[in-house]
């Protein structure tokens, strides 16, 4: 993981803080037996995935030119 910048984006820090937030506010509406509020925190955690996901095809995510430089490298690891 050295050679490549895999979650150090600003796409994955998005998105990973917008799922985690919508994670504690599931948890939070789940002890305090709220349904409605936990299908909120639900949709704000997917909504970090969408967001993470719409940042990353805005060029804010991994270069491109990385993953197919990791998947060769990870094939020559497999052949040898």
């Amino acid at each position: 993981m050295a050679g490549n910048n895999h979650g150090h984006t600003p796409a994955a820090w998005t998105g990973v803080t917008i799922a985690f937030i919508g994670f504690c506010v599931a948890s939070v509406f789940t002890v305090m037996a709220e349904p409605v509020w936990f299908w909120v925190g639900v949709a704000i955690t997917l909504l970090g995935g969408v967001a993470g996901l719409v940042m990353r095809s805005m060029g804010m995510g991994q270069p491109e030119e990385s993953h197919g430089r990791r998947l060769d490298q990870s094939k020559e690891r497999v052949e040898a």
